[in-house]
C-alpha cells in the first residue's frame, strides 16, 4: 500500500510515477482528498475527545465539593452535547476510513529511481547476458515435441483429469521434475537461505498482505469459504506463488533489527487462472494452471534491500549457470512493473527451439509497500519502521525443464542430462 503521506506533500511527483502504472490522476486526487479529510476529521475527533476527558476529569473534582451545582449542571449538559458530536464525528471517520482504504488498497507501488520510463516489455532494458547460445547443426524442436516424443510429457492425459494447461509429467520427465526441485533448493541453501513447507491454501488476509487481493481476485482459484466460531466469513484460495506464504510468515510481526536479513526460500506447487493471457502460449507447458516453483523472499532492513536484490539475482543466476543454460537480465520498465514491485529485473531463459529469451524468473524490491499493507515492522533504536520485502523466481521449475530439454536436446531427437542432475536422480 502506497504511503498517502506522500500523495499529500507530493502530489505531482506521485502522480506522474503512478502514471506510468497506468494509474489516472483523477482516481489519485480522489484518494488524496480522502487522506485529508481523514486526517481533519480524525483531528476532529481527538479535539472533542480531549475535551471530554478534561471535562470529566473536572466534573469529578467538582461532584466533590459543595455550592458547585450550577456549574455541574452546565458542565453536564456540555459534555452530554460534546458526546453526541464525537458519535456523529466518529461515524463519519469510520466512513472516510472505509472508502480511503478501499480506494488505497487497488493502487500499485510506485516505481523507484531504478525503474526506466516505458509502456510495456518492448521497453525493458537488457543488463547482460550470462553463457552464449549452443550452436545447433540441426533445427532444434520445440519443448512440446520433445516432451511427447520421449514420453516426458503427457498433454492429452492433464486435459482428461482437468482441463486445458494441465500436463502430466512420467517417466524421466517427473523424475527431472524432481531432481530440479531438490537440486535448487540444496543451492539456496548453500546461499543462506532458510528452506521453508508452507500451506498452498491461503485466507484473504495474506492475500492482501502481498497484493494478490483484491485486484488479482479473478486471476486467484478461490476453493472455499467457511465460517469461524464467531460466524465470521473467511475465504480461502490456492496460492499463486510461496511469495504470499513466506512474506506472511511475518505478518503483524515487529521484528529486532538484529535478526534482519530473514532469507527464506521454498517448493510448493503454484495455482493460477491465467484469466489475462487468452490465446498466449496455448501450446507446451510454458503457461500452465498448475506449475512447480521454487521461490527466495527476504526481509530486510531498508538499507540491505538493494544489496540483498543483487544476492538474489545471484542465487537465481546461479542456478541457470550451473545447468548450463544461457540466459539474461532485463530490467522491467514502469509500464511492465507488477502492482507490488517497486523495481523488478527479469531473467529470462534461452529457448532454441523458440529461437528466443523467455522470463524464468523475476526479482522484485518491493521496499516498504507489501510491509504496510502486512504490518511487518522492525525495531531499532527503541523505535518501529517498516521493512524492505523482496521476492523471485529461484526458479519456475517446469520452464527450467522446458529450457533443459530445448537446449541439451540431440539430433536424434533425445536428451542429454546435465551433470548436475546426475546424482538427484
Amino acid at each position: 500500500m502506497i504511503d498517502t503521506k506522500a500523495l499529500i506533500n507530493d502530489f505531482d511527483r506521485v502522480s506522474e510515477l503512478l502514471c506510468i502504472k497506468k494509474v489516472s490522476e483523477d482516481t489519485l486526487k480522489a484518494l488524496k482528498d480522502l487522506a485529508i479529510a481523514y486526517k481533519s476529521t480524525k483531528q476532529e475527533l481527538e479535539s472533542l475527545q480531549a475535551f471530554q476527558n478534561k471535562g470529566s476529569q473536572k466534573l469529578g473534582l467538582w461532584f466533590r465539593s459543595d455550592g458547585c451545582q450550577d456549574l455541574i449542571d452546565d458542565l453536564k449538559s456540555q459534555l452530554d452535547e460534546n458526546k453526541k458530536k464525537m458519535n456523529n464525528v466518529e461515524s463519519r471517520l469510520k466512513t472516510i476510513e472505509a472508502e480511503l482504504e478501499n480506494l488505497a488498497y487497488t493502487i500499485p507501488n510506485l516505481p523507484d529511481s531504478a525503474t526506466p520510463k516505458g509502456e510495456d516489455e518492448s521497453d525493458n532494458i537488457e543488463l547482460k547476458k550470462v553463457l552464449e547460445p549452443r550452436i545447433f547443426d540441426f533445427t532444434p524442436k520445440e519443448h512440446w515435441e520433445l516432451g511427447v516424443d520421449n514420453g516426458w510429457i503427457d498433454f492429452e492425459s492433464g486435459v482428461k483429469l482437468a482441463k486445458s494447461r494441465f500436463s502430466v509429467l512420467r517417466g524421466m520427465g517427473a523424475k527431472l521434475n524432481r531432481a530440479l526441485i531438490n537440486f535448487m533448493l540444496d543451492y539456496n541453501e548453500r546461499q543462506g537461505f532458510e528452506s521453508v513447507v508452507t500451506p498452498v491454501i491461503a485466507n484473504a488476509r495474506t492475500l492482501f498482505g502481498t497484493g494478490q487481493l483484491p485486484k488479482f481476485e479473478n486471476d486467484m482459484f478461490k476453493v472455499d469459504s467457511h465460517f469461524d466460531e464467531e460466524g465470521s466469513e473467511h475465504d480461502l484460495y490456492l496460492i499463486s506463488t510461496s511469495e504470499i506464504t513466506l512474506t506472511n510468515l511475518y505478518q503483524d510481526s515487529i521484528i529486532p533489527s538484529e535478526n534482519l536479513p530473514i532469507m527464506l526460500t521454498s517448493h510448493t506447487p503454484c495455482f493460477r487462472k491465467e484469466a489475462g493471457s487468452a490465446g498466449r502460449d496455448t501450446r507446451g507447458m510454458i503457461r500452465q494452471h498448475q506449475f512447480d516453483k521454487v521461490e527466495l523472499v527476504a526481509i530486510t532492513h531498508p538499507s540491505q534491500s538493494e544489496a540483498m536484490q543483487e544476492k538474489m539475482l545471484k542465487t537465481a543466476s546461479g542456478i541457470l549457470s550451473e545447468l548450463g543454460l544461457p540466459h539474461r537480465f532485463m530490467r522491467l520498465c514502469g509500464g511492465d512493473l507488477g502492482f507490488s514491485a517497486s523495481n523488478t529485473i527479469d531473467i529470462e531463459v534461452w529457448l532454441p527451439g523458440q529461437n528466443c529469451y523467455r522470463e524464468i524468473s523475476s526479482i522484485s524490491n518491493t521496499r516498504d509497500f507489501q510491509a504496510r499493507r502486512a504490518k511487518i515492522r522492525y525495531k531499532e533504536n527503541g523505535k518501529n519502521a517498516l521493512v524492505h520485502t523482496l521476492n523471485g523466481s529461484s526458479l519456475a521449475v517446469g520452464r527450467t525443464l522446458i529450457a533443459i530439454m530445448e537446449n541439451y536436446q540431440r539430433a536424434d531427437g533425445s536428451i542429454e542430462i546435465p551433470k548436475v542432475l546426475e546424482k538427484y536422480l
